[in-house]
């Protein structure tokens, strides 16, 4: 599996500096299509148990807040509420 292949703190580096770019982008529509995709990406590692939800809640969460206009962040923090 890519939990074999990755170390967890690659991993959550990376979802770092994903929601880091989603947050920089000042282009509106290019942020909302990256805001999405993060989501998603993050859904199916949650869901694939990739990550350890655990690792990332707080950040994760504060995220979907950020971003709650956008259906997938909304859909992302209910998975979350869901597993703690």
């Amino acid at each position: 599996s890519a939990s074999d292949l990755l170390p967890p703190e690659f991993i959550h580096l990376y979802i770092s500096n994903c929601i880091s770019s989603c947050e920089n982008i000042q282009d509106r529509y290019a942020q909302n299509r990256l805001v999405r995709l993060v989501c998603i990406f993050l859904h199916n590692l949650i869901r694939s148990k990739i990550v350890n939800v655990q690792d990332l809640c707080v950040e994760v969460q504060a995220f979907c807040i950020e971003f709650s206009r956008i259906r997938e962040a909304a859909r992302l923090f209910r998975l979350l509420k869901t597993i703690e």
